[in-house]
């Protein structure tokens, strides 16, 4: 089977975001498996200018149009966001609402990120169901990151050695997902 095409989304736009570290390490981790093709989409790129519109009725933007080609080609997706206030960032909800067909019926799964001592597990919860309502299969297994400035450099180097085998259960879980999705989507 070809590789699985799974995107990690750097869910934040703001300056100084503890996210970015994580996503580098999640996209390096991806890369050793040999069995993801995989990028970091950072909602700094897609979101649009300070306004949901679906693809399609209210707006054809470039970015826009190129995430729909990115979510169609996606086997799945790999949501790294911070946890603000007990939520996630709105131009994470504006990015995902651009789309909604380019999503059904496959995996994503999420790693929550905090300055605090959780990690993020009140903004995963939220996506979680905003997954579902976009007809995606929301993983079980999640990884947090709490107190991530301490946890990671900033290329994304980790301190704390447990998170590579958390890592490889959420690796081995997303693409079980993935392949049993593909294999029903390319059947129907």
């Amino acid at each position: 089977m070809d590789k699985l095409y799974i995107p990690i989304i750097l869910g934040t736009g703001r300056e100084g975001r503890l996210s970015e570290r994580v996503a580098k390490f999640v996209l390096a981790e991806a890369q050793k498996r040999g069995e993801f093709e995989t990028e970091i989409l950072d909602v700094r790129d897609f979101v649009l200018e300070g306004r949901t519109a679906r693809l399609g009725k209210e707006t054809n933007s470039a970015n826009a149009k190129k995430w729909s080609e990115i979510m169609e080609r996606a086997d799945g997706l790999i949501v790294v966001t911070p946890e603000y206030d007990h939520g996630y960032p709105g131009e994470l909800k504006m990015m995902l609402d651009t789309l909604y067909n380019e999503y059904n019926r496959k995996p994503v799964g999420f790693c929550g990120v905090s300055a605090g001592t959780l990690g993020g597990p009140r903004a995963v919860e939220q996506l979680r169901l905003v997954a579902i309502e976009f007809q995606m299969v929301p993983t079980r297994e999640a990884v947090y990151f709490p107190h991530a400035g301490n946890l990671l450099d900033e290329q994304g180097n980790i301190s704390e050695e447990s998170y590579a085998k958390r890592m490889e259960f959420f690796f081995m879980e997303l693409a079980w997902y993935a392949k049993a999705l593909k294999t029903a989507r390319e059947n129907s």
